[in-house]
C-alpha cells in the first residue's frame, strides 16, 4: 500500500471513529430515550404511538393478552425468531393474579459520583425531571395509564430497593399496574395493601436505596434472559414473563386464542372417541379441519376474536 494510500486509510478510520464517539455522545446527552429514538427502535410498529414515542396498542388486546398463556405465547414468538423474550423464576406479591400493559423501562447501575452528577444535571436542567427526592422516582413520573415499569437493577438485594409502599401508590395511580423489578423493592408488606397493584421481583428486603444510580429511561434493557424495548407489551403470570414486541402482539393474541380453540376441540373430540390421538396430534386431515370449523361456527360460549378476525386468520395460514 502506497504512503497516500495509508494516510488517506487512517484519516477515514479516524472519521468514522469520530463520527462513532460523536454519535454515542448524542445519545448520552439524555436520561430519557426521545420520541424519535424510541421511533426508530420501534420502527416496526406501524400504529398509534404516546407522544413519547412509545407504541401505543389497544386495551382490548392488552385485556385479551390475559387469557393467553404463557407457553403459547413464547411458541409464536420463537416461530418468528424472538428466542429471548421470556423470564422465569420470580417473587410475586399476588401470585394467582395476571398483568398486562405497555412497557416502559429504566436502567439502574452501581453508583459513580461523576456520572450520576451528570445524570442529575442532564434530568433537572434540560430534560425538566423533578430535583426533589431520587431519581428512583423519575421513572414513575412518566407512567401513563396501562404502563408497566420494568427496571433492571441488575439483582441487588440488600440498598437496592427500588419502591416502597409511597412510590407503589404512586405507580399504580398514574398507570394502574404494578412493576417488573429484576432487583428488590422494600416493605412488600405495605405494598400488598395497594388494593390492584403486583409486583414481580427477585426479592425483597427493608433496606433504603444505597450505592446505586438510574441511567436511562425508555432505553433497551436486559432482564434475565430478555432483551426488552420500550413499548413492548408485557404477559406476566405465575408461570413467568413474555416481553413482546408490539408489532408483534395483535398477531400472536390472534393465533394463540385459535391454538387454545384447536386444542379445545381436540380434547372434546378426543374424549368423544370419535378420533384417535394421532389423528389430532398430526396434521389434520379435511374431514378433521372442515368439523373444527362447524364446530366454530357452533361455539357455545362467546369466542374470543370477531368473526372477521377468524375469517382473516385463516385466510393468511395454511393450517
Amino acid at each position: 500500500m502506497s504512503n497516500y494510500l495509508k494516510i488517506n486509510f487512517k484519516r477515514i478510520c479516524f472519521l468514522i471513529l469520530g463520527f462513532g464517539m460523536l454519535s454515542t455522545v448524542g445519545i448520552a446527552q439524555h436520561v430519557g430515550a426521545t420520541p424519535e429514538q424510541i421511533r426508530l427502535l420501534t420502527s416496526e410498529w406501524t400504529g398509534e404511538r404516546f407522544p413519547d414515542g412509545r407504541p401505543k396498542v389497544s386495551d382490548q388486546i392488552l385485556e385479551r393478552l390475559k387469557s393467553i398463556s404463557i407457553e403459547e405465547a413464547w411458541g409464536v414468538l420463537r416461530n418468528k425468531g424472538y428466542n429471548n423474550q421470556y423470564e422465569g423464576d420470580w417473587q410475586i406479591i399476588w401470585p394467582d393474579s395476571v398483568m398486562t400493559g405497555r412497557v416502559v423501562t429504566a436502567q439502574y447501575m452501581p453508583l459513580r459520583p461523576d456520572f450520576d452528577k451528570f445524570i442529575k444535571t442532564t434530568g433537572v436542567e434540560k430534560e425538566g425531571r423533578s430535583p426533589k427526592g431520587g431519581t428512583n422516582s423519575w421513572p414513575i413520573d412518566v407512567l401513563t395509564n396501562g404502563d408497566v415499569y420494568v427496571a433492571d437493577s441488575y439483582g441487588k438485594m440488600a440498598d437496592g430497593t427500588l419502591i416502597g409502599d409511597n412510590l407503589g401508590n404512586s405507580i399504580y395511580t398514574r398507570s394502574k399496574r404494578g412493576v417488573i423489578f429484576y432487583g428488590s423493592v422494600r416493605d412488600q408488606e405495605g405494598l400488598s395493601e395497594i388494593q390492584g397493584f403486583n409486583a414481580w421481583m427477585k426479592g425483597q428486603d427493608p433496606s433504603y436505596i444505597r450505592e446505586m444510580m438510574l441511567t436511562s429511561i425508555n432505553a433497551p434493557i436486559r432482564i434475565g434472559r430478555a432483551t426488552v424495548l420500550p413499548g413492548d407489551v408485557v404477559l406476566a403470570k405465575k408461570y413467568g414473563i413474555i416481553f413482546i414486541p408490539a408489532h408483534l402482539v395483535e398477531d400472536l393474541v390472534i393465533t394463540s386464542e385459535v391454538t387454545g380453540l384447536r386444542d379445545q376441540f381436540g380434547h372434546q373430540r378426543l374424549k368423544e372417541k370419535k378420533y384417535l390421538a394421532g389423528q389430532i396430534d398430526s396434521e389434520w386431515t379435511e374431514d378433521i379441519k372442515k368439523d373444527f370449523l362447524n364446530w366454530l361456527a357452533n361455539y357455545p360460549g362467546k369466542l374470543p376474536m370477531t368473526k372477521a378476525e377468524l375469517d382473516d386468520y385463516f385466510k393468511e395460514r395454511n393450517w
